[in-house]
């Protein structure tokens, strides 16, 4: 029996009630919510994916539906399962057939919900890989295949080439723990994969294609997002080996070798395909940054294709406070592992930020997802949490020597909690500093 968690319908703060204590605290988190609300899935679909009669319109270009004789859908990522739910109230009957991988899941009428596992790739994600499989080998030059792909997608879409689920396993898992980027990974990835890096294009080929990105990668290299799937891939397998060799990721998995796969490059086999951005991250910062000012805030978008060392990035972040003033970001940081701890880049991103915050400032930095390497998406810090430290003597470096900032900060009680998103653009982040009082 498979158990679904439907649990991303409504987007929320869990436990804002808990950590609103402070009109500082509760506008940052307005901030926060302006951007998670901008980039909601359904949201996003309603927007750009639209059906008149026998004709879908995904971002004003047709597709007339009674020319292809099926219709099918595939999604991985984390924002499959609620674009699937949403693309079935559009197109209903038209759909012949699909399958929907996610780490969240549920009911639905004409394709089939299942569950995989991240950030790691399992038996779990290469079963349900092997049913994507048997649709696309069936497809021919009268089918349209739309396909979701989403953060998240990388490790869900598993079908490795030439190695076995435990290699890939212990590769993905050396290669983050060493503080490879997103790129670097996915690099990787693409060339140990029999259906990323284009290939699941290439298997579709000659099918109408139309792949539906949302975007967790800074930058938007649509190739990189869950690997490039539907997206010719201009990495090669020498830039596979240079990275396999520069983080000493074989030495480490104790393999002798790996079979490295070429990705297609022919354009043949993109020649059907239209892939469509859907959502990113510079969304989700437009509508901070415009909610901030709104709210009272001198307030400038920093950046949106933050990256480095998570506790790095905080700390130089968190020192660019000043009072009155509100700084929006989003990317995704590494965490280069040291110790034996538990937590994410976000809780790490602001817990490094604790040396240099000024006082009357507050940080705070979150995965869009909600799901931080840990059962929180983030969290935040200002003068409260400063005042804790000191007052129960915790030393900041010995927690982040362990890379253990999800314990810090469930014993200072500043996690925040969304539960799963159905979102995923990389993590935001924000910097505040209280405003000034007004005179008279």
């Amino acid at each position: 029996m498979v158990v679904y968690l439907d649990q991303c319908m409504s987007l929320k703060i869990l436990n804002k009630k808990e950590l609103a204590t402070t009109s500082l605290r509760k506008d940052a988190l307005s901030i926060l919510f302006a951007g998670l609300k901008a980039v909601e899935t359904t949201s996003i679909v309603k927007q750009g994916i639209k059906r008149s009669g026998d004709t879908l319109f995904v971002h004003q270009k047709p597709y007339h539906l009674s020319e292809y004789r099926r219709i099918f859908v595939i999604g991985i990522g984390k924002a499959a399962y609620e674009t699937a739910k949403t693309l079935e109230s559009i197109l209903g009957s038209w759909i012949t057939d699909g399958i929907i991988l996610d780490v969240n899941g549920g009911p639905l009428k004409r394709m089939k919900s299942l569950i995989g596992t991240h950030p790691l790739p399992s038996f779990t994600n290469i079963r349900a890989t092997a049913e994507i499989l048997g649709i696309l080998k069936g497809v021919d030059s009268k089918d349209l295949v739309i396909v979701i792909v989403s953060g998240g997608g990388s490790a869900l879409l598993c079908w490795p080439h030439q190695l076995t689920c435990d290699d890939m396993t212990n590769i993905t898992h050396a290669l983050i723990n060493r503080g490879a980027t997103i790129q670097e990974l996915n690099t990787v990835r693409k060339h140990t994969s029999e259906i990323q890096g284009g290939q699941l294009a290439r298997l579709a080929y000659p099918a109408t294609v139309v792949g539906l990105i949302f975007s967790d990668v800074p930058g938007d290299d649509l190739s990189c997002v869950a690997s490039g799937p539907t997206v010719l891939d201009t990495t090669t397998v020498k830039d596979a080996q240079r990275i396999l060799k520069k983080y000493h990721v074989l030495h480490q998995c104790q393999l002798t070798h790996c079979d490295l796969r070429e990705t297609p490059k022919d354009p043949i086999f993109f020649s059907h395909v239209t892939n469509e951005l859907m959502v990113n991250n510079q969304m989700a910062v437009e509508a901070m940054n415009l909610h901030a000012q709104k709210i009272g805030y001198h307030s400038r978008i920093y950046s949106s294709t933050l990256t480095g060392e998570a506790r790095e990035s905080g700390k130089w972040f968190a020192g660019l406070a000043k009072p009155g003033e509100a700084l929006v970001a989003a990317g995704e940081t590494t965490v280069t592992i040291q110790g034996n701890g538990k937590g994410g880049r976000n809780q790490e991103f602001v817990l490094g930020a604790l040396e240099t915050l000024p006082d009357q400032c507050l940080v705070l930095s979150c995965a869009s997802d909600g799901i931080d390497n840990s059962p929180v998406a983030g969290a935040l810090a200002d003068d409260l949490v400063k005042a804790s430290v000191r007052r129960r003597q915790l030393q900041i470096k010995t927690f982040l020597d362990d890379n253990n900032s999800f314990s810090f900060f469930q014993k200072i009680k500043t996690a925040i909690k969304t539960g799963k998103t159905g979102i995923n653009i990389s993590d935001v982040m924000v910097c505040l500093g209280e405003k000034k009082a007004k005179r008279g």
